[in-house]
């Protein structure tokens, strides 16, 4: 009686795991999965990254002393970190001894990898720093930019052939802690918030015209004086170059031609013989040297503002930055240089007066 007891116990529980077994295969693949135990880590989390770099270093240098050196620590520090990674994973890494510590066949293997696996993370941010490196984005004001700034790039990249430049032209001031670009071409008092600024030039302007209109134009000089052509540009900059020469009730509004948008404009239509403009006699030396624009009128104004190359403080050392910055600043040397004779007679304003205007 008590075999034929046992043997139908057997056969109940033989019964039993049949009717598991056809279960667990009429489930859904992902369930019976996650049905399983795990085995090691499973999918459970990854340890964290400083227990794996505490184990790196330690592995490698062969010493938690030593791995307390390179990473800036304490060797108690990377002992609690090895320990965890241990408990986390369920293994023992290292044999510890009185003076040293022993890697164990597991800790060798998951050193190994623990290595590669760091030196592919090394060489990723190696080829991101370089990759953005490679790219120097700039944002700069329009007339700036098109007229002065772009025949000289090439001579940058023919120095510098690994940076590929990529320019903005914008009359606003863009935030340059977005990361959209690395550096501004800015005008005012170089005074902005988290940003370093290197002075270029200053802002100086004087009537332009073509040479054909040199002599006919009437007296420019004066506000009040009849003009026998439009007058083109921005009107403040026009009263205060008339500010500077000592007149105060300057009104000019009837004596405008065609507004344009932007200086570089205003004098292309001087130069097509449209009118007087009031430019940059350092932004457009070009022109005037090869005999396309002349002085209208010898006085030359400032508004006591400069052009600054700027970027963010926190920057200041990447290498595309400064190697744009230097060959800027030589550039900029350059032009100052050139337009000497104009830069030298401006007169500016008091800096008080300057600074609320700006």
């Amino acid at each position: 009686m008590h075999s034929i007891w046992n043997s139908r116990i057997g056969d109940a529980k033989m019964a039993a795991r049949r009717s598991m077994a056809r279960r667990m295969n009429d489930r859904p693949l992902k369930n019976r999965r996650a049905a399983q135990v795990p085995l090691g880590l499973g999918e459970a989390k990854l340890p964290s990254l400083s227990s794996i770099r505490a184990f790196e270093a330690a592995a490698r240098l062969g010493s938690f002393a030593k791995a307390a050196l390179e990473l800036d620590t304490t060797s108690a520090s990377v002992s609690y970190h090895v320990r965890r990674l241990e408990q986390q994973i369920g293994i023992k890494l290292f044999l510890r001894q009185a003076q040293s510590v022993q890697l164990t066949a597991p800790g060798t293997m998951l050193a190994a990898e623990a290595s590669n696996a760091f030196a592919a993370l090394r060489a990723s941010f190696i080829k991101a720093v370089d990759a953005d490196e490679s790219l120097f984005t700039l944002t700069t004001l329009p007339t700036l930019g098109t007229t002065w700034l772009t025949p000289r790039l090439g001579k940058f990249r023919a120095l510098h052939p690994q940076i590929a430049v990529e320019l903005d032209l914008s009359v606003d001031a863009h935030d340059l802690s977005d990361s959209r670009f690395d550096a501004a071409i800015r005008n005012g008092h170089g005074r902005w918030p988290g940003l370093r600024a290197v002075e270029l030039f200053p802002a100086v302007f004087m009537p332009l015209c073509a040479p054909s209109l040199k002599n006919v134009i009437g007296d420019i000089g004066d506000p009040r004086a009849p003009l026998l052509v439009p007058r083109l540009g921005r009107p403040d900059w026009w009263t205060r170059w008339y500010n500077a020469r000592g007149f105060d009730d300057v009104a000019l509004a009837d004596s405008f031609g065609t507004k344009l948008s932007a200086e570089y404009l205003d004098i292309a239509a001087a130069i097509a013989g449209h009118g007087v403009a009031i430019g940059s006699p350092i932004l457009f030396h070009h022109e005037i040297r090869s005999g396309r624009l002349v002085p209208a009128h010898d006085f030359v104004a400032g508004d006591g503002r400069s052009f600054w190359f700027a970027y963010p403080s926190a920057c200041e050392h990447r290498s595309k930055i400064v190697r744009f910055r230097d060959w800027l600043m030589d550039e900029a040397e350059n032009a100052l240089r050139e337009a000497g004779t104009y830069v030298r007679r401006a007169v500016l304003p008091a800096k008080s007066t300057a600074e609320k205007s700006g």
